[in-house]
């Protein structure tokens, strides 16, 4: 690490340390906050419009007087050398030569400064992240110049956020590779992502202090018809917390016991007599430890049988839920989606989720599923329910489930803490709780996610009860999966990087 960058970093770091409130965080910002929109506007004036068309103004607007800049090549400048030799160099003859400053998509990290004298308000942003620059002549392709690291120290000045210090260092000639993440706020990018990708369309969802605050869709849900923004997506198996939602509900009006062995409404013909089947809980049915495979068509015979123990290991089983489902009809005489229906979906006024496609289902706003190749899969219009697969829902309406999960609507308090109380280890340190799965973020957080794939299906879903956030992506490819990672990180910050972390250690 150059010997600039790490006395930054030591020195910014080291007065955190030692000076600051308490109750700030010493993270970085979350890409969402309002103090790295306006950082990254400000580098967007500063570069996109500065550097790129040799507009000066926006240059003398943002720097301020007392800037002093540092190269690892070209050595110091303040502002008034800064500008010279930016109008008598690179910008002295645009139509001949000009030059492109291009940020990497997910380089940039802000961290906030506090002062601990004037009440911890927030007097300025250490700005970190990497660059590259290209060149423009007459008649010629443009061509790459070369990748740098950067660190600005952004000041508020009356009120006006201005370039106090910049530091522009490690210049090497190699071109990185942008193309793959694009910049999240430019819609028209992220379609262009998407093809780059062959996933024909997205689904967005994104939570913010308990609230479903933005619903966004792109792509095409068939050839030549664009997705709207109320989509139907098949979720496949992000159905499992929605099953898990109507058992606790029950659970919360005293109409179900978790614990009490489920035989007394339902035991599986193919189990009947194997003496485990009495020891079957719906604890263990939503926590994947009922021993189950979690399809019995896997097996030779084609008959459910146990794999393990009930209670005494994981092992994902969708077999499990449905299960749980044939228990749930047998006891009150009602489908599972006419439970759900008068348990979660009609007091959330919600119309379009169900198990089922019935003749209210519009067909037209359907996404149909994508192969790798972008041939279409054969739609299958299920009549009969699956607590593990197979829901029909849009964006907002899953994320208007999710919300009412954490704002207490849903389940009262200790019901909503069975379910995030890790029952058992799943995989990679992770847990399963009753019909999530949770990631331990550090410092008390977690976060709680299900994801699902079927044939032309790749949905995902995440919460973060303690800081009210949420992010839904929902796609129609058997690659969809492969926009999880840039999505994660870009709206869920820190917390994503640390799910990255977790998933791919």
């Amino acid at each position: 690490m150059p010997k600039t960058l790490a006395m930054i970093r030591f020195l910014y770091f080291l007065f955190l340390f030692l000076f600051a409130l308490p109750q700030k965080s010493q993270a970085q910002v979350e890409k969402t906050s309002e103090l790295y929109k306006t950082i990254m506007s400000k580098d967007s004036l500063l570069f996109n419009i500065g550097f790129n068309t040799c507009d000066i103004s926006q240059f003398e607007n943002l720097m301020s007087e007392n800037l002093e800049f540092y190269h690892d090549i070209g050595g110091r400048s303040d502002k008034k050398k800064f500008l010279k030799d930016f109008e008598s160099g690179l910008c002295n003859d645009p139509k001949n030569f000009q030059a492109r400053r291009e940020l990497v998509p997910q380089s940039t990290e802000i961290y906030a400064l506090y002062d601990r004298e004037n009440q911890g308000k927030i007097y300025g942003a250490l700005q970190i992240g990497v660059h590259q620059f290209f060149e423009k002549q007459p008649s010629q392709p443009e061509k790459f110049g070369s990748s740098a690291k950067f660190s600005h120290l952004w000041l508020l000045e009356s009120g006006e956020w201005k370039l106090s210090r910049s530091y522009s260092y490690e210049h090497v000639n190699k071109q990185l590779q942008t193309s793959e993440v694009p910049a999240f706020d430019n819609d028209a990018v992220i379609e262009k992502w998407l093809k780059e990708n062959k996933v024909p369309a997205l689904g967005l969802g994104i939570i913010e202090n308990g609230k479903l605050k933005q619903v966004k869709a792109f792509g095409e849900i068939k050839a030549g018809v664009a997705a709207p923004y109320n989509t139907i997506f098949n979720v496949a198996s992000v159905t499992k917390p929605v099953t898990a939602m109507v058992a606790l509900r029950l659970a919360s009006l005293g109409k179900w016991d978790l614990d009490k062995p489920v035989y007394h409404y339902w035991t599986d013909p193919d189990i009947a007599k194997d003496p485990r089947h009495k020891q079957i809980t719906t604890r263990l049915l939503l926590s994947h430890q009922a021993g189950f495979p979690n399809w019995r068509l896997a097996n030779a015979d084609k008959k459910l049988s146990f794999l393990s123990d009930p209670g005494t290991q994981y092992q994902y089983s969708g077999e499990g839920y449905e299960y749980l489902r044939k228990a749930l009809e047998n006891k009150f005489h009602k489908t599972l989606q006419q439970l759900a229906s008068e348990l979660i979906f009609l007091p959330l006024k919600i119309s379009e989720t169900s198990y089922v496609w019935t003749k209210n289902t519009d067909a037209s706003r359907y996404a149909t599923g994508y192969d790798k190749e972008l041939k279409p899969y054969e739609i299958e219009k299920n009549t009969t329910p699956n607590a593990a697969d197979n829901l029909l829902t849009t964006i907002e309406e899953y994320g208007q489930l999710l919300t009412a999960l954490m704002d207490g609507t849903l389940l009262p308090e200790n019901i909503f803490k069975e379910m995030v109380t890790p029952q058992i280890a799943s995989e990679k340190g992770k847990h399963f709780g009753l019909g999530f799965e949770i990631y331990d973020l550090g410092h008390g957080d977690y976060a709680l996610a299900h994801g699902g794939a079927d044939l032309g299906v790749r949905a995902i879903v995440f919460i973060l009860p303690k800081t009210k956030q949420g992010l839904l992506i929902f796609t129609n490819s058997d690659i969809g999966g492969s926009l999880y990672e840039a999505l994660v990180k870009h709206y869920l910050g820190t917390s994503g990087e640390t799910i990255v972390n977790i998933e791919t250690k």
